[in-house]
């Protein structure tokens, strides 16, 4: 049985990257179609794993299929950044798979970037308060249906970076983060929002993830990822490469 946290998680295995994006979509799809109270809440990341998925996504036989009225898509970081920006993971969403479904567009979640991180985050929020109906996480109904996360070759997850000050937010379900070690403010989903989940599926690819993702696995205090836990499931979908070490 699939754990809640990331030492007990599952880990699923595929051939290369395509196989992770094309499986991603099949079980978001299956998900999807069989969530019937209530709206399909995910939330979606950025980098450049998921690419390949919100391409399959958008590709017209999986459009057609998607229950997009009903889905609610939220995004689990972003860059504190213009939405005109080249680095803003809701801008890439949207050129790949958002512009190319039928997707209400008050459906679609994307974090502020008018004001200042700490206000945007406050404002974002806010909006995930109006979809859960409530200001309190309740547990046995989550927040989410999925979240799907990446993995930085420090160990971060979201914008949950190393030595900052987000790791010990427990109050707050979206939190600034200016990051030491990379470029931009950001806005990230925090911890006690990422556990608010049905299930929480790490896509992690490439040789150059294999002695990290092995360190998460083992859970070393240090590194963010290993703190990810859910009130559902945790999955790792992976390709060869990335569990080399495993």
């Amino acid at each position: 049985m699939t754990g809640h946290d990331v030492p007990s998680a599952r880990v699923v295995v595929l051939k290369d990257g395509e196989a992770v994006a094309r499986e991603m979509a099949r079980w978001l799809l299956e998900e999807a179609l069989a969530k019937k109270d209530g709206p399909f809440v995910i939330a979606l990341s950025g980098g450049s794993t998921p690419k390949r998925l919100f391409k399959i996504m958008a590709e017209p036989e999986f459009a057609k299929t998607f229950p997009w009225d009903r889905t609610q898509i939220f995004f689990g970081d972003d860059r504190h950044v213009p939405y005109t920006h080249a680095d803003s993971n809701y801008t890439m969403t949207r050129q790949l798979l958002l512009d190319h479904v039928a997707i209400p567009p008050a459906n679609v979640h994307p974090i502020p970037a008018d004001g200042t991180p700490e206000d945007d985050a406050a404002l974002y929020q806010r909006s995930l308060e109006r979809v859960y109906g409530g200001s309190v996480l309740e547990p046995g109904r989550p927040l989410f249906d999925v979240i799907m996360l990446g993995m930085g070759p420090d160990g971060h997850t979201a914008s949950l970076f190393p030595r900052q000050p987000i790791l010990g937010e427990r109050e707050k379900w979206v939190a600034a983060c200016t990051p030491d070690n990379a470029p931009h403010d950001r806005v990230s989903l925090t911890y006690p929002a990422i556990h608010s989940s049905r299930h929480v599926v790490f896509l992690v690819e490439g040789a150059g993830k294999a002695e990290m993702l092995a360190r998460v696995r083992k859970g070393e205090d240090a590194l963010p990822s290993s703190h990810i836990t859910s009130e559902g499931d945790v999955t790792f979908l992976t390709d060869e490469a990335a569990a080399g070490d495993l």
